[in-house]
């Protein structure tokens, strides 16, 4: 099947505007918009897409994926507004940095989002049983997720006192992230050093500043997700062990990976776009949470960084990388 990509120059910088999934035909064609910063991994859009084929769509037949991707935060509003004007039946707001952007953009069309932080926290629902308005999704939000993984670094480094976080500093997520890393770090003795970044030219500064740090708690981020390959490079050539929610980011060449598993969570969205297809109300349909999670280790990295890994580590992953 051939794909086309159009680019958009908005504001001097190049927007990714809808990448077609396949070409309209005759019949109904339900067109779903998918809203995030970067290129979604594989690992994510690919169970979205199986899932719906699984309920019976076909690409080009019967569904057109279209997909906005921006480079920043801030290109988010104008790309949404650009899926908008395609006339998609459904948004689909992939990370938390979209969830929002999305939710302004439209009071009329259905906005599905996958992998965000808490949806009731953030403001984006008034609760998980019954979202309210247009908005409707599954959740990556987990009880203590950022406390089990600095967990998991004090028992891969029982010396470490002082950890660091690297977070996005635009993203709606921050603060609930930064309050729950300064809960757990107390309780584990450990000395939190929040790293801020706004854009892939922070990272090398961010890490320069870390040469204290044991260790980095790379939160869940759909603008770090995208450059978990550099992130995982300038760790390795910094020397610093790091963890995060993500299994994509251990494939990468990061340390450990603990959270959801994000290709279920892809999987479950587009059980919930077909149930809008179906004419039902994001209203009524409650927000989902994780039921499936994953532990992951690259051993090719721990070599890398003279590591051993504890056997208690090794006997907790769900899937070790050689």
């Amino acid at each position: 099947m051939e794909r086309r990509t159009f680019l958009a120059m908005v504001s001097g910088s190049f927007l990714a505007a809808p990448v077609a999934a396949g070409a309209q035909q005759a019949g109904k064609v339900h067109r779903i918009g998918l809203l995030r910063i970067g290129l979604p991994p594989p690992s994510f859009i690919e169970p979205f897409r199986q899932g719906l084929r699984e309920l019976g769509y076909v690409e080009g037949q019967s569904i057109i994926i279209e997909y906005g991707l921006a480079e920043s935060v801030a290109q988010l509003p104008e790309v949404a507004a650009n899926l908008l004007r395609h006339k998609v039946d459904v948004l689909v707001a992939s990370g938390t940095p979209s969830v929002v952007p999305a939710r302004n953009a439209t009071s009329t069309v259905p906005v599905v989002f996958v992998a965000a932080i808490d949806p009731v926290a953030t403001g984006v629902v008034a609760s998980l049983a019954r979202p309210g308005g247009n908005v409707t999704g599954v959740s990556a939000v987990h009880a203590d997720a950022i406390g089990k993984r600095l967990q998991l670094l004090k028992e891969l480094l029982p010396k470490a006192s002082r950890i660091a976080l690297m977070v996005s500093a635009t993203s709606p997520a921050t603060a609930q992230y930064v309050k729950e890393a300064e809960v757990a770090s107390r309780t584990l003795g450990i000395e939190l050093q929040i790293l801020q970044v706004r854009d892939p030219g922070d990272f090398e500064g961010a890490f320069s500043s870390a040469q204290r740090a044991s260790a980095l708690l790379q939160v869940d981020d759909a603008m770090l997700t995208a450059n978990r390959l550099r992130i995982a490079d300038l760790a390795l050539k910094n020397r610093l062990p790091t963890i995060s929610g993500l299994s994509e980011t251990v494939e990468a060449g990061g340390l450990m990976s603990y959270g959801p598993h994000y290709g279920d969570l892809y999987r479950r969205a587009a059980t919930l776009v077909h149930k809008i297809l179906r004419g039902a109300k994001p209203a009524d349909l409650p927000i989902e949470q994780p039921t499936k999670f994953e532990m992951v280790i690259n051993l090719k990295t721990a070599k890398a960084l003279g590591l051993t890994i504890p056997q208690s580590l090794l006997l907790q992953a769900d899937q070790v990388i050689d």
